[in-house]
């Protein structure tokens, strides 16, 4: 008869992959581990009542600027690279006060978290998820750090605009 079905996964993954080190399996243990903390905490929001809370126009755009800026310190800041060193290896300096680094190619786990771990715009997600939470059950604290986070995102955009200056003037 046909395959059994581990075998044709992994058949499915392998024609998937062409060759190229994709690592699937921790692919889905990544996005086992978030759905689990989303529906855990929509059970939670449920239970409590407060999934009828809506974000403000303000607090979005708090939210915004704060998932960009969290997201680029967790991923690419120089400082936060040793949260990272299981992950990734260092490659070269990125843009002012940031690394670039490569994935781990060893292991789909490390693989996968190191790919979510260099990405900006992957781990955007995983931010704007988390303050979503914070807004449904600390919407102050979350407030607070969401503005925290904006206003270093306010300041780097003008040191960048600083420095242009600078250098249009020499």
């Amino acid at each position: 008869m046909g395959e059994a079905p581990a075998q044709a996964v992994e058949t499915e993954a392998d024609e998937y992959r062409q060759g190229a080190p994709r690592p699937l399996g921790g692919y889905a243990m990544v996005m086992a581990l978030f759905s689990g903390v989303v529906a855990v905490a929509g059970g939670v929001a449920a239970v409590r009542g407060t999934q009828q809370r809506r974000l403000t126009p303000y607090e979005l755009l708090l939210m915004t600027a704060g998932t960009h800026k969290l997201a680029r310190l967790v991923t690419k800041d120089a400082i936060t690279s040793p949260l990272r060193v299981p992950f990734t290896r260092y490659k070269e300096p990125g843009g002012p006060g940031e690394v670039n680094e490569e994935v781990r190619e060893q292991g789909e786990l490390r693989h996968a978290v190191g790919e979510l771990l260099t990405c900006p715009f992957c781990f955007s997600v995983w931010v704007a998820t988390g303050f979503t939470v914070g807004f449904l059950f600390a919407p102050g604290f979350t407030r607070m750090m969401a503005s925290a986070l904006t206003a270093v995102t306010g300041a780097d955009y003008l040191q960048l605009l600083y420095a242009r200056l600078q250098q249009a003037v020499e």
